[in-house]
């Protein structure tokens, strides 16, 4: 098919679906209300179903009161059973595929059940709702008269008992439909390829003379193929080798520290779009040009609840507050019910309803009663590199305890493109940054009572790249730990510095 006639069908095939996201961001409330009541509907013959009543539920706050919170841990044995075979516990539908993550904090693998109907209705349709986005708001868009080079995961899909295993983006790469393919590079063997090195080097083979137009992946390793497309070239913008480049597609991580590099690389013309997908399921898509918020998309088979911290009671959309940090609560069309996926957000807006990613449930440090999140964190570096014209490669941040009469502190351990010429200035630059984005901070830093100004080292080139490399962690979904209550990690990386 033609890439000109390719692009007018998909351009109008891709606007019609904003009259049905107008619906939604309309009627919200009512929206998620028939989600949940769909939900409980083809599940209420299920084990999960029975035992909790799903066909005598009235409305959601029945459900609330029915239904207790779970996390990955509380949900195990059910998704173990269905791993091993046995059908119909929580989902109405046979699972078959089972997302692998580790996480960020551990190695400990997570298998997530993927039904047919989250992969079609949620992953799937949330790649298209991102594409649909950027053509609406750039009718001057070729986006289709080229590809779109993916970077997805290096886990192979690996069958065990007829059930399929492996990295999200490895499953949705081996699933995507025809459409997809058509106007996507590499190809399918090569975006599976599991080791890391060698895939990167057949990325850059077999796209470098392709008329890529977009790109979609976690930022810290799309910049790593970005740079070793540059040096293999010997180009020093990504417009000398594809010049019709117009958006990148991101998520996974904070976008903020790597958006300067990016910037330099890339051309002037380049959009940046960010999604925010997991797992679990779609969740949200950057609707408008040139912004950080994230609409959240209500009609991808997945009901929402929210958490303060410290509040065991959830909160539905209809209660939510802007400027407010929740735990995010999901009930899925794949069978998690009420499952804590560990993420933290705060709206931006309602009616629509747009968030921000604002951290992880697990990832903060609460060592000396400081609860500093992620956002603090992540805002205040963004703002001390800018002061002095720094860019970032990776970060982490652990307590250090007290010991005898002196006091803790934060130690940051931190990978510069090229190193601050004063650290000292840097650090109380950094040090005052946390402290005005964070109260509690500000409080036990006073008179360095409670604690001390943090410690900043410098991390040698490539640390935190080797690091995980030595964890078998290059591509895909996997990051660095941002924040850890704990050492271990910390560590672990600072031993190899």
């Amino acid at each position: 098919m033609p890439f000109s006639f390719l692009n007018t069908v998909m351009t109008w095939f891709l606007k019609k679906r904003i009259h049905q996201i107008d619906l939604f961001k309309k009627y919200p409330i009512e929206v998620q209300n028939e989600t949940l009541n769909n939900l409980l509907q083809i599940s209420s013959n299920t084990e999960f179903g029975k035992i909790y009543g799903f066909n005598s539920i009235k409305d959601q706050f029945d459900y609330a009161k029915k239904v207790p919170v779970c996390n990955y841990e509380t949900f195990f044995e059910n998704i173990q059973n269905s791993i091993n075979g046995k059908q119909n516990i929580f989902w109405s539908e046979p699972i078959k595929w089972f997302a692998q993550s580790s996480g960020t904090t551990n190695s400990v693998s997570k298998f997530i059940p993927v039904s047919s109907d989250t992969l079609e209705k949620c992953h799937f349709q949330g790649g298209k709702d991102a594409l649909c986005f950027y053509i609406n708001n750039n009718p001057n868009s070729n986006l289709f008269s080229g590809k779109s080079l993916r970077l997805g995961g290096s886990k192979k899909i690996y069958e065990n008992n007829n059930n399929y295993f492996g990295d999200l983006s490895a499953i949705m790469i081996d699933n995507l439909p025809m459409w997809a393919e058509m106007i996507s590079t590499p190809n399918n063997r090569i975006s599976l390829i599991e080791k890391w090195d060698e895939k990167i080097n057949a990325v850059i083979k077999n796209t470098v003379n392709e008329n890529v137009t977009s790109l979609a992946g976690v930022p810290s390793w799309m910049l790593t193929l970005l740079n070793n497309v540059l040096k293999e070239t010997n180009n020093k913008n990504i417009s000398e080798i594809w010049p019709n480049l117009e958006v990148y597609f991101h998520g996974g991580v904070n976008f903020s520290p790597y958006k300067k590099e990016f910037e330099k690389i890339l051309p002037k013309q380049t959009i940046f779009y960010e999604t925010y997908n997991a797992s679990e399921g779609f969740f949200a898509i950057q609707d408008m040009n040139n912004s950080d918020e994230l609409l959240l998309m209500l009609d991808y088979g997945i009901y929402y609840e929210f958490m303060e911290q410290n509040n065991e009671q959830t909160l539905t959309l209809s209660d939510v507050k802007i400027g407010v940090n929740y735990a995010m609560i999901i009930s899925t069309n794949s069978g998690l019910w009420r499952y804590k996926i560990g993420d933290t957000v705060k709206f931006t807006s309602l009616y629509p309803f747009r968030i921000r990613i604002s951290g992880r449930t697990k990832n903060f440090i609460n060592a000396f009663g400081e609860e500093l999140i992620i956002e603090n964190a992540e805002k205040a570096l963004e703002k001390t590199l800018k002061k002095y014209d720094l860019n970032l490669v990776e970060y982490t941040v652990a307590p250090h305890f007290m010991r005898g009469n002196k006091s803790g502190f934060h130690s940051w351990l931190i990978e510069f493109k090229k190193p601050p010429k004063n650290l000292n200035n840097f650090k109380i630059d950094l040090d005052s940054n946390v402290q005005k984005l964070n109260s509690d901070y500000k409080a036990k830093r006073y008179n360095n009572i409670t604690m001390s100004e943090l410690e900043i080292t410098i991390a040698r080139k490539d640390l935190f790249y080797n690091w995980l490399s030595k964890k078998n962690k290059l591509g895909g979904q996997n990051k660095i730990p941002r924040l850890c209550n704990d050492r271990k990690i910390y560590e672990e990386i600072l031993s190899m510095n």
